[in-house]
């Protein structure tokens, strides 16, 4: 059934395809640098970042020897701060093994780090017309549909049981363009949220799920697991001219980027004043800030948040937080999304909002 919409989805995309900046120009580097952006993040949203992250850093090499403030800083707003992480591991890889090219051979790719099948065969067919396909939660939806596959496709058995159905009627000499057009189909047309635009498809004559009038039973899914919750209370301490953050440990949730001062649980005023004297800090003023809340994958933060003015932050008895001035945040220090709701307190805006 499945080679039946080699033509039709070709021609389609031929006539549909968005005008995106690493279409227009796929050499391997900018290929691989967008799809990492691409996970779980919408098209739009990525277009800047990309512009800037590849002006920034144009190539393996630069993206190698890059600092980590400045990696983070690029990224700021994204989310998922591992895939930069692991980009930057596999460019050191690709430096000292491959001088610098990215490997034209799936297998190669797939070995590096931060590079699972779906990367490796998008790079690969893309990049190098390799006939190896991609298979993403859009290729999947629209897989899905199109066959009325009851399968649960969250099992990996199921992705690999849809990447070998597509390996077999992969045209060879368009890898690129089949697997980049289904993945079109599935962000435009045959859409996760809301109903598919069904009248638009080019698969509309084979899908049996449109036959049968079933587009929204699929794609099945095992319900997911209810994220942890954790509860913070988030401090915005300024002396007028200075504000405080700290670096986050190397390793767990957020590594590596800076965050605004925080304590375990829902603190009280009271308690938040005991915290801040038993700092070396003399309160002067402290402001309650409205709750708000920050969704990771599998963890939620729920925040309650105060700005607290003290007398002169260079009385601060402790060793891990650091004084800046609030625009220093902007240009230097990466502060991740999650404390966005309290920037503001700083007169300071996170990732894409700098530019808007």
């Amino acid at each position: 059934m499945l080679e039946q919409i080699t033509k039709p989805l070709l021609s389609w995309f031929d006539a549909n395809a968005r005008v995106l900046p690493w279409r227009e120009d796929p050499r391997p580097y900018r290929v691989w640098v967008s799809e990492i952006m691409l996970q779980q993040t919408r098209v739009e949203a990525v277009k800047p970042y990309f512009e800037r992250f590849v002006e920034a850093l144009p190539d393996v090499q630069a993206l190698s020897v890059c600092s980590q403030d400045r990696l983070l800083k690029l990224w700021e707003g994204l989310g998922y701060y591992n895939r930069v992480r692991n980009m930057q591991k596999a460019a050191q890889c690709i430096m000292e093994q491959y001088g610098g090219k990215m490997p034209a051979d799936y297998e190669k790719l797939l070995a590096l780090p931060g590079i699972g099948p779906y990367t490796a065969g998008a790079v690969a067919s893309i990049a190098f017309q390799i006939p190896v396909p991609a298979v993403d939660g859009n290729v999947l939806r629209v897989l899905t549909r199109v066959m009325e596959d009851e399968s649960d496709i969250t099992k990996q058995s199921v992705k690999r049981q849809m990447e070998q159905r597509l390996l077999e009627i992969m045209p060879e000499n368009q890898a690129g363009a089949f697997n980049q057009a289904l993945m079109e189909l599935g962000a435009v047309v045959c859409v996760p949220n809301g109903a598919p635009r069904c009248t638009e498809c080019p698969l509309k004559t084979i899908c049996l799920a449109h036959k049968n009038g079933r587009e929204l039973k699929y794609p099945r899914k095992a319900q997911k697991k209810p994220r942890k919750i954790e509860k913070r209370t988030v401090l915005v301490i300024r002396d007028g001219e200075q504000a405080a953050i700290r670096k986050r440990p190397d390793t767990g949730l957020l590594a590596g980027l800076y965050e605004l001062p925080s304590i375990e649980g829902f603190a009280s005023r009271e308690e938040v004043l005991w915290w801040i004297k038993q700092q070396g800090l003399s309160p002067l003023r402290i402001q309650e800030l409205a709750d708000a809340k920050h969704i990771f994958s599998h963890i939620e933060w729920q925040m309650k948040g105060y700005v607290v003015l003290v007398d002169e932050l260079k009385k601060y008895q402790g060793t891990d937080m650091i004084f800046v001035e609030p625009q220093q945040t902007e240009e230097q220090y990466p502060i991740p999304a999650a404390f966005a709701a309290y920037t503001d307190y700083l007169q300071i805006k996170l990732g894409q909002e700098k530019y808007e």
